[in-house]
């Protein structure tokens, strides 16, 4: 008995003594330490590697490292023609290559001057086509944003959504993501006999699922703490940045180039731009940058059944429209630089080209990628924060590799 009350008090003395360490702030000893997060982890996209800087679980200083994917789009754009090109295109935002398309093939047409010519009904499926497209990228960047902060339910929802416009899209393509639908001067093809109504029904189911991702999302309390004064991004630093798009935006500035160069149709559409107002938390935080992308929903159907309504009135259907009157069979602009942007789902799309007049072949072609300008303020909007968050905040941004890597 004697053996175990003095065997007690020697454990208790030892686990108190033990505990006084370890809780005491000034005997612990921190260590900075240096962590690879990527490419494997599902939030860096497969393959975008961060060099972290950690105290802990904080934050203390970040650098991403650009390029892994080798697409070389550039280098492949400047030993084709123009048209040849296109399929290139679709490569660098699969998630949106129809948006990619129409940009590149409204420069060359500026640059060719051909661009007051275009018909108005190939304008006008242009842009329905787009903001279908908007809309699927939209229900990825939303959809996977929920599993990079641990939500499944969104991502499945807005996959099954994703397959009924991927469906619409392969219907006037014959691709799924690839769609090589827009041509320089016109379109592959004019729409499906049908495609008209299948859209239209394609509205009218969506706009109360739409309601539903509200409620299962964004008032969702769990995910307004993962989201709400996460990642501010001030808009002085947006700007400076040169970031674009849902990012720029959810900062509180309402800069949509469909607006502000307000190129093909977009000029004849009544439309809003969502910008942040920090319901939930801070002007330009991640829950801002995630909720405009979901007003922009709103926004696109607005849009489509405008342009619906003008295909199936002034615009209609006729069997002597050709799509592909104006396209040309070689494309040889004048000697010259030219640079011509639109508004991606993800921001500012520009392409820049240089030409001598003899070639159909450009001299030089440079992309200004939003996912790659948009990504570099990562580093500013990071440190300080917690390993988790930064998950959240990469997610936030929504990257697609195949702009980064050009």
């Amino acid at each position: 008995m004697e053996k175990r009350q003095i065997q007690y008090q020697f454990e208790d003395t030892h686990l108190k003594n033990s505990s006084e360490n370890f809780y005491d702030p000034s005997k612990l000893k921190t260590e900075e330490m240096v962590l690879n997060l990527g490419p494997h982890h599902p939030s860096t996209h497969g393959v975008l590697r961060l060099e972290v800087l950690t105290d802990g679980e904080y934050v203390v200083e970040l650098t991403p490292h650009l390029g892994y994917l080798h697409r070389c789009f550039e280098k492949h754009a400047e030993n084709l023609n123009f048209q040849q090109i296109i399929p290139y295109v679709d490569r660098m935002d699969y998630m949106a290559a129809i948006n990619s398309e129409h940009a590149f093939a409204m420069g060359v047409e500026k640059m060719m001057g051909i661009s007051e010519k275009i018909p108005k009904r190939v304008e006008y499926i242009r842009v329905l086509v787009a903001e279908l497209n908007r809309l699927a990228s939209h229900f990825v960047a939303i959809g996977t944003y929920g599993l990079d902060i641990g939500a499944t339910t969104p991502f499945l929802w807005m996959m099954r959504d994703r397959e009924h416009i991927l469906r619409l899209l392969e219907w006037i393509s014959g691709a799924r993501m690839l769609y090589n639908y827009i041509w320089v001067g016109g379109l592959y093809y004019d729409l499906p006999v049908g495609f008209e109504e299948r859209c239209t029904e394609f509205i009218t189911y969506f706009e109360p699922k739409l309601k539903e991702l509200k409620e299962l999302v964004m008032d969702n309390k769990i995910f307004i703490e993962r989201t709400a004064n996460v990642g501010v991004l001030p808009l002085d630093l947006a700007i400076d940045y040169g970031t674009s798009g849902p990012v720029l935006r959810g900062s509180g500035l309402a800069h949509d180039l469909r607006r502000v160069d307000g190129y093909s149709v977009y000029p004849e559409l009544d439309f809003n731009i969502p910008i942040g107002e920090g319901k939930m938390g801070t002007v330009g935080d991640c829950w801002d940058r995630t909720n405009v992308r979901v007003e922009e929903c709103w926004e696109s159907l607005k849009i489509m059944k405008q342009c619906l309504a003008q295909l199936t009135t002034d615009h209609k259907r006729d069997r002597t429209f050709d799509p592909q009157a104006l396209v040309p069979k070689k494309i040889r602009p004048k000697a010259m630089d030219f640079y011509s942007r639109a508004e991606n789902p993800k921001g500012e799309l520009g392409f820049f080209f240089r030409t001598n007049g003899k070639s159909d072949i450009p001299e030089r072609v440079k992309a200004r990628a939003c996912s790659f300008c948009n990504l570099s303020v990562l580093e500013e909007i990071s440190k300080g924060v917690l390993l988790s968050d930064l998950i959240a905040i990469i997610g936030s941004i929504d990257v697609v590799m195949g702009e980064v890597d050009r």
